[in-house]
């Protein structure tokens, strides 16, 4: 059996592959556009996300090493609102950061309004890949189920809400469960549906399903937790951003709440939690329970 970091690696490289054939480059009127979206795609992101969906709907259903393309489609759609919300959170009005995964941000190349642009384009860009002619391999039932589910991990009850909750609370002393809604939605939300649409067009049981979610929401936890200790301890050229800016910003973090030992522990709580979630499956989540370990130990 593979590694963990040869499983994210092959899987980078599909991802990256289908990325490429459904934003491709054009030589039109909106060339310039395009580029701001891809600039943003391919500028190096690990693709955790897609990579959720596609070893979730592996966890359930042998596909013998050929994801079906609307599994893919579907992972695709996933970065592509992932990538939207990075431009978006950097530009001035949020979080006003020049530097993302080592280079400048979106709004310093393209401008602030080509950087929004992109951001939206991004946003809807994915809602045209779900609802995609291949798609129709998928049931119409299943279908509905992971736009919705999608809906609504990126809108006012996931992403954006935790996103506005997020700008709305900087600069005040927040609550534990303050702080762990932000958390869950503007970071755990997606991140949560990327497992669940996995399990979805894996066929899934509702007990799967359910598991999947448990699993979903203990690593979107862990993953946020230790971007807030990343955020404290690594270094600008670690994590291709600028460090120490939430503190600068007094934002709610969990280094800030609890200090950076108690959040450490806090982190390898959920990811115990997110395995046990999985104490039902087979083989076939094992790469799974690997990506559990891998976000807690990576490093940028």
């Amino acid at each position: 059996m593979m590694d963990i970091s040869q499983y994210i690696d092959i899987k980078q490289k599909q991802v990256d592959s289908a990325l490429e054939r459904y934003l491709p480059e054009q030589k039109n009127s909106l060339a310039q556009h395009i580029k701001a979206m891809r600039y943003s795609l391919f500028a190096g992101g690990k693709r955790v996300r897609p990579i959720l969906c596609l070893a979730a709907a592996e966890s359930v259903k042998d596909f013998n090493d050929a994801i079906p393309e609307a599994v893919m489609l579907t992972a695709c759609a996933l970065e592509c609102i992932h990538t939207y919300s990075l431009i978006h959170d950097d530009l001035p009005a949020m979080d006003d950061d020049y530097l993302r995964r080592g280079k400048p941000t979106n709004h310093v190349v393209f401008g602030e309004a080509g950087a929004i642009l992109a951001g939206d384009s991004l946003l809807t860009h994915a809602f045209d890949l779900l609802s995609r002619d291949v798609m129709e391999t998928v049931s119409a039932h299943d279908r509905l189920t992971v736009i919705s589910l999608i809906s609504k991990a990126a809108g006012p009850e996931g992403m954006a809400g935790g996103q506005f909750l997020d700008l709305t609370n900087e600069g005040k002393e927040v609550e534990y469960d303050t702080l762990r809604e932000i958390h869950s939605r503007k970071t755990g939300a997606l991140i949560t549906v990327s497992v669940q649409t996995g399990g979805v067009l894996g066929s899934s049981t509702p007990e799967q399903f359910q598991a999947l979610t448990r699993y979903g929401i203990q690593i979107g936890l862990a993953f946020q937790i230790i971007d807030d200790l990343l955020n404290v301890e690594g270094t600008e050229e670690q994590l291709g951003k600028a460090t120490g800016s939430d503190a600068a910003r007094n934002k709610a973090t969990y280094p800030a709440l609890f200090g950076v030992d108690k959040t450490r522990k806090k982190a390898e709580v959920a990811v115990q939690e997110a395995l046990a979630a999985l104490d039902g499956f087979d083989d076939r989540a094992a790469m799974l329970r690997d990506l559990a370990q891998y976000i807690i130990s990576r490093k940028r």
